[in-house]
């Protein structure tokens, strides 16, 4: 492998390698699967709109338009603020929707890299962004709106109405299609959240390119919790490939009971994925032949799924805090010690068993916080003000 021949040639190079671990072929196999990073643009093809220019441009604008909500002052950013990593930026495990914090159990996940997944929400109740998209929009306690408020609110404002018009034409519509429009739109903006390169995918090509001095410049503390992750932690296993996460569900320990009851998680979310009008088996879809709708077709509740909640993607994770699906733990520093302490006698597992206490010492505990934090980017915002819509373009 050309890796090997451009390793052996940086041995004989004095200091070339000074403050680099020596990774075993395993290891660099394993550290190689979680990059390349950024990934190439994926587009959804059960949106037509997904990777347009003009929708996008309607999508941020319909993101931050608190109009759209049933009392006029919650939006999209309310919950997923751009200077905050796009969460809501409480210290408080939950968010604050229309109905205040205790109406709401979850809590509130990053939108970074949101276009990379496959289910969404933290039980997976939604099989595309874009029907993820309405779900806030419509429920209750977070925006408390609905598809004739929508409705009004394009048609009433010349700008949103202008764009629209040039994303989706001019014909009139019921209004529960301009919802779907809508959500749309919002998931076509929501896909160019990707998140930026981080000192992990430094180090992480010039390790496969045998740049072995500039491997070097990562901590070594950070390069001491990387093997723990892809080795004795095993963590690798949920937290896998470039976005850190396989995408699934899983039990990991983490107390469901909530306020009147418990939150079953996964269990819920695949009822609710069946029942949700605005899946890919249903009529909303621009793709019904998409390969996703295989997936949500032969979807199965099993008794596993009760507890079981979304892993999620660790880029950016530094800046994500509190974490869980309710918010419970507040540093990463307690999140390893969740996994250090875990307590066996919560988990409900079939099959293989993948979690057991990690037992770690104060420093591996140390190193791994500190291979967490290079995962997260040097922080970037998307712009607030598209520029002025245009006339209608051609259809």
């Amino acid at each position: 492998m050309r890796w090997l021949a451009l390793l052996a040639a940086a041995l004989l190079a004095p200091g070339a390698a000074a403050g680099l671990l020596e990774f075993t072929a395993a290891e660099r196999r394993a550290i190689e699967r979680h990059g390349p990073w950024p990934p190439p643009a994926a587009r959804d093809r059960s949106n037509r709109v997904s990777g347009d220019a003009e929708a996008i441009a309607l999508g941020q604008s319909l993101f931050f338009d608190a109009r759209l909500s049933g009392d006029g002052r919650v939006s999209c950013a309310t919950c997923h603020q751009p200077t905050r990593a796009w969460t809501d930026a409480r210290s408080a495990p939950r968010p604050r929707g229309a109905k205040g914090e205790d109406a709401l159990v979850r809590n509130t996940p990053t939108l970074w890299n949101a276009g990379t997944g496959r289910w969404f929400g933290w039980g997976g109740g939604s099989d595309t962004l874009w029907s993820f998209s309405l779900r806030p929009i419509r429920h209750p306690a977070e925006m408390a709106s609905s598809a004739a408020q929508v409705a009004r609110t394009v048609r009433a404002d010349a700008e949103l109405a202008c764009r629209y018009r040039r994303v989706f034409g001019v014909a009139p519509k019921p209004e529960e299609a301009l919802l779907v429009d809508v959500g749309k739109a919002i998931a076509a903006f929501v896909e160019t959240l990707v998140s930026a390169r981080t000192p992990f995918d430094e180090f992480r090509d010039a390790l496969m390119r045998g740049d072995l001095a500039a491997a070097a410049r990562y901590p070594l503390s950070a390069q001491r919790g990387l093997r723990l992750f892809v080795g004795e932690g095993n963590c690798s296993v949920c937290h896998f490939g470039p976005a850190f996460t396989n995408g699934e569900f899983a039990d990991i320990g983490v107390p469901f009971f909530v306020p009147g009851g418990v939150d079953s998680g996964r269990y819920a979310g695949i009822q609710r994925l069946r029942a949700d009008p605005y899946n890919l088996l249903g009529r909303f879809s621009d793709d019904p032949r998409d390969a996703g709708a295989a997936r949500t077709r032969h979807v199965r509740l099993q008794p596993r799924n009760f507890g079981e909640f979304k892993v999620p993607s660790l880029r950016n994770v530094a800046k994500t805090a509190p974490y869980m699906h309710d918010g419970s733990v507040a540093t990463l520093a307690d999140v390893v010690r969740h996994y250090s302490e875990l307590n066996e006698a919560r988990l409900h597992t079939e099959g293989e068993k993948i979690l057991r206490p990690l037992r770690l010492s104060p420093q591996a505990a140390a190193d791994l916080v500190a291979f967490l934090q290079s995962l997260s980017d040097a922080g970037r915002t998307v712009s607030r003000a598209p520029g002025p819509c245009a006339a209608p373009r051609a259809r």
